[in-house]
């Protein structure tokens, strides 16, 4: 035997295998780290049976039977989607008059206040034959204003504030002076032309609003568009002018003493 001591390597003890029970105890979730909670997967899925069952009654209860309870997005809608992809159109009076419905290639517009709007949806109102056909391929605002189908098909609205100043008698004026007067009939003017307002902006949110029509671009207006003669009232909307209230008319015309 030779000199050397030969020395037993030292085991060290491995501290990561400890006994079954302990392993078992370090595999389980602690309850502070939040491992019993709610997923994000589990709120997704909650959400997604809320979205089936609201689809679900919406088919089964609406007359339309739409998944989206009557709502439909205006890019549901194939021609606006294409449309608006396209960008908007400016057309000429003439290039207007193109779109009544008489060519089936064309869609068929409406304009409102410079603002064209595609029917194409409802042909038989305003394609040939329908009741309203006179209104496609032309801007008709006076019309919409005064109801004069047949006189104002036309987008002037010059004189049209006569069909809502109401009419004085002559004993009602003789204790007028002459600023008076003046003054009178400017107020008038401006109440006048507000309801003109009301009336083009009621008619171009009807076709704006609906839901088979939209907004597809203007129309063009030329230099000979803004030099207009005053246009007379047609017969009916002179019948439409009211009288004017006496009560209303003398306030505030009285001098005082």
């Amino acid at each position: 035997m030779s000199g050397e001591v030969r020395q037993r390597p030292v085991v060290s003890k491995d501290t990561s295998k400890s006994s079954p029970a302990a392993s078992r105890k370090e595999k389980q979730p602690s309850a502070r780290s939040g491992g019993s909670g709610i997923s994000i997967l589990d709120i997704f899925r909650v959400l997604l049976t809320l979205i089936v069952v609201s689809c679900g009654l919406s088919y089964y209860l609406t007359d339309s039977q739409s998944l989206l309870w009557g709502y439909k997005p205006w890019f549901t809608n194939l021609p606006q989607l294409v449309q608006y992809i396209k960008g908007p159109v400016i057309l000429t009076p003439t290039e207007l008059a193109l779109h009544d419905g008489t060519d089936p290639a064309l869609p068929i517009y409406v304009a409102v206040n410079g603002t064209v709007f595609d029917v194409s949806a409802n042909p038989g109102m305003y394609g040939p034959g329908g009741g309203y056909h006179f209104f496609a391929g032309r801007d008709a605002t006076r019309a919409f204003v005064t109801g004069c189908f047949a006189e104002d098909l036309t987008d002037d609205l010059t004189g049209v504030e006569e069909m809502f100043i109401p009419i004085d008698e002559p004993e009602d004026l003789e204790g007028l002076s002459s600023g008076e007067r003046k003054k009178r009939r400017e107020q008038d003017v401006r109440l006048a032309k507000k309801k003109i307002e009301s009336t083009v902006a009621h008619w171009s949110g009807f076709f704006g609003n609906h839901k088979k029509y939209f907004a597809v671009g203007k129309v063009a207006k030329g230099v000979e568009d803004e030099k207009k003669e005053k246009r007379e009232l047609c017969e009916a909307a002179k019948k439409q002018r009211p009288k004017r209230n006496k009560d209303k008319g003398n306030k505030g015309t009285k001098k005082s003493t």
